[in-house]
């Protein structure tokens, strides 16, 4: 019987390691990346229509990158930089657009109604629920404070 040392030096010696400088540089760097990308579509767009509010310009920013997540998805760019870059191309906006195309895309063989609309929040459908959760909570928490 082996005890519980003896197995820590097993798995020790025998997992592979992790290159966890490059990782976290790439998440880093991709992170990085993705958020200029989004700043400078708000750039373009606020110097595009010069009239336009600074919330309406973020709310066009967040749709515009929004499609960037689903369509870089769709072509199968988003899934090689998620590889690379790990966390890092979780970044929210983008990050939440390829958890919902995703499995979109993967049960796209079902039909629509058993396969895109049932499957398509398997991942984000979690997050949306406790983000509602949590906003009732706290508008709770603020109505009485």
């Amino acid at each position: 019987m082996i005890d519980k040392a003896e197995y820590r030096e097993y798995v020790g010696k025998s997992a592979p390691k992790s290159p966890m400088f490059r990782s976290l540089a790439a998440a880093f760097l991709v992170g990085g990346l993705i958020c200029c990308v989004g700043q400078a579509v708000g750039d373009v767009i606020s110097v595009l229509f010069p009239d336009m509010s600074a919330d309406d310009v973020g709310s066009w920013t967040t749709v515009v990158m929004i499609f960037f997540g689903s369509f870089f998805t769709a072509i199968g760019v988003y899934d090689k930089l998620g590889h690379f870059a790990g966390g890092g191309s979780i970044i929210p906006i983008t990050g939440f657009a390829n958890s919902v195309v995703s499995p979109a895309l993967e049960y796209n063989r079902e039909g629509v109604f058993f396969g895109i609309c049932a499957k398509m929040f398997v991942i984000a459908g979690p997050i949306i629920v406790f983000g509602v959760v949590a906003g009732i909570i706290v508008g709770v928490i603020s109505l009485f404070a």
